[in-house]
């Protein structure tokens, strides 16, 4: 049975509504953060280096994995390396220029932004902040533009490219469905044996690094990483030596989120709908053609 005239243009004013919907709650939505909401400290001085978070990590998220016993493999430490879609984790090494030398170990991953750029980039709300912590992100309205892999400041969304019919962004979740659903810890926290890794409220743990800091001033630099950096970030570091000398990028406190609503009230809002609205006018009138010349 055919689709009638009538019918399509029912289709086309829900669609209109719906889209310009859309672009205007994604231009203005800000979310409330609570102000219990969660975080990670990561004490550097604290890391030994045996990489068990990134095996941790990978079982957690049913990547691809090895035994265990292969992640006391140092050589991977010869070059930098990079989260990426089947590694939401990684490691680094770098100098240690403290008193003691030898080697500092780095825990790469999503620093969850409290006003992520990724989210504000996104036309269409699959990357949000939980108020409780987590920048989550919901592949059901991934439409693949990747203009979050653009717009994060610290390069973190990895995008599966091998995947051409699926592909997904992909990216540590701070374990939520652990850690806000059934009040564990994350499995890289819950997995590290030297507790470089602490998970908390974020106020908790910066109350916590400040004590370290007052108590310790020979162990670290007066410098809590992620506390100010693009806004705030719910994955904080303490360190020996200056967080720039170790891989972390020096951003300055104003979030790059300011920048992508700007665009998106500059351009999106009075664009994307429009052009999406046209896009699917044309699908219509082709079909309707079809089905007036069929009759």
């Amino acid at each position: 049975m055919g689709i009638k005239r009538r019918e399509f243009l029912k289709t086309l004013a829900i669609a209109s509504g719906s889209i310009a919907g859309v672009s205007s709650v994604r231009a203005n939505n800000h979310d409330i953060l609570s102000s219990d909401r969660f975080g990670v400290l990561s004490d550097l001085t604290y890391c030994i280096g045996c990489r068990r978070c990134e095996w941790a990590c990978n079982e957690e998220n049913e990547l691809p994995n090895q035994p265990l016993d292969s992640f006391s493999d140092t050589s991977v430490f010869e070059k930098m390396r990079r989260p990426t879609s089947e590694k939401y984790t990684v490691v680094n090494s770098y100098a240690d220029k403290g008193v003691d030398g030898g080697e500092l170990s780095v825990k790469v991953q999503c620093m969850h932004c409290e006003h992520p750029a990724c989210a504000s980039a996104c036309i269409v709300g699959a990357l949000h902040k939980d108020p409780n912590g987590p920048v989550q992100y919901d592949p059901n309205k991934c439409i693949g533009c990747r203009y979050c892999m653009i717009a994060c400041p610290f390069q973190i969304p990895a995008y599966e490219y091998e995947k051409v019919l699926t592909p997904q962004v992909r990216k540590c979740t701070l374990c939520f469905e652990r850690t806000i659903k059934n009040d564990q810890l994350p499995a890289c926290v819950e997995m590290c044996p030297a507790e470089a890794i602490i998970f908390g409220h974020r106020q908790d743990l910066l109350d916590l690094a400040y004590e370290r800091v007052r108590k310790h001033p020979d162990r670290y630099i007066d410098h809590i990483y992620g506390e100010y950096e693009v806004g705030g970030t719910s994955w904080m570091y303490l360190s020996n030596q200056p967080f720039t000398d170790i891989g972390f990028p020096d951003l300055g406190n104003r979030s790059p989120a300011q920048l992508t609503e700007a665009i998106q009230h500059g351009i999106f809002k009075g664009f994307a709908g429009p052009a999406m609205l046209f896009g699917l006018l044309g699908i219509i009138m082709k079909v309707m053609k079809k089905e007036e010349s069929n009759e």
